[in-house]
């Protein structure tokens, strides 16, 4: 695996945690668009963004400081991984490390998938990461969730046959939350993981600070169900 020293990339700007509540909202119900929500975009050219022209295989959906993302490209050879977050800082950060050190499968979007992923086609990528999102805890708070039923069938859509979907959290109800929204679709057989043997994934900085702090991860992996002749 590539060795980065991420620190010759600093990140300049403080990243803000949050950004303004009408950029976790679709487009479609906000009266007034702020400056700072992300394009809405309906198509991409992947040459643009990846060496090989190629549509991504992967998804990291907010990839958040990215190390991750970057650190799973390296275990995809050809394959292309793209991250989508929320925030511009960390999305800057990313591509800059991505073209500093010529890593051409790999790639950051300032995106909100409140807008779905219509820029991808169905049944087209292998995996995709929902990784230690922000668990808006507040009820109040909850429709900044992109976890819905509206992001699960956008998830099934964009799988391939047998495709996954990784979900981890630290947050029990998040947990629960997730398990119960899946349960209610009936799109992914859900497999819940007892130990992190079965994970086989990049260790996040978030999970990095859990195991050292000792605090409980939950990690799941979903797998598309197909659907049923004529169903």
């Amino acid at each position: 695996m590539t060795e980065i020293k991420f620190s010759k990339y600093p990140f300049g700007t403080k990243i803000r945690h949050h950004v303004s509540t009408n950029n976790y909202l679709p487009i479609e119900e906000l009266k007034f668009i702020p400056e700072s929500y992300p394009e809405a975009l309906k198509t991409i050219d992947w040459t643009s963004l990846f060496a090989n022209g190629n549509a991504p295989k992967y998804l990291d959906i907010g990839c958040g400081r990215g190390k991750f993302l970057i650190l799973r490209s390296f275990e995809l050879s050809n394959d292309n991984i793209l991250g989508l977050e929320i925030r511009p800082e960390p999305v800057n950060w990313i591509n800059d490390v991505v073209e500093g050190e010529s890593i051409g499968n790999c790639r950051a979007l300032h995106y909100s998938v409140a807008n779905n992923m219509p820029f991808v086609e169905s049944n087209s990528v292998n995996e995709i990461y929902y990784l230690f999102p922000d668990p808006w805890n507040k009820r109040k708070h909850y429709k900044k969730r992109a976890f819905t039923a509206k992001f699960v069938s956008e998830c099934h859509r964009v799988l391939a046959d047998d495709g996954k979907l990784f979900l981890a959290t630290d947050v029990p109800e998040v947990h629960t939350y997730q398990i119960n929204l899946l349960s209610k679709t009936g799109l992914f057989d859900v497999k819940i993981l007892n130990s992190r043997d079965e994970w086989q994934l990049p260790v996040t900085n978030k999970e990095r600070f859990c195991i050292r702090k000792n605090i409980d991860v939950y990690r799941t992996i979903c797998t598309k169900v197909k659907p049923s002749v004529g169903g």
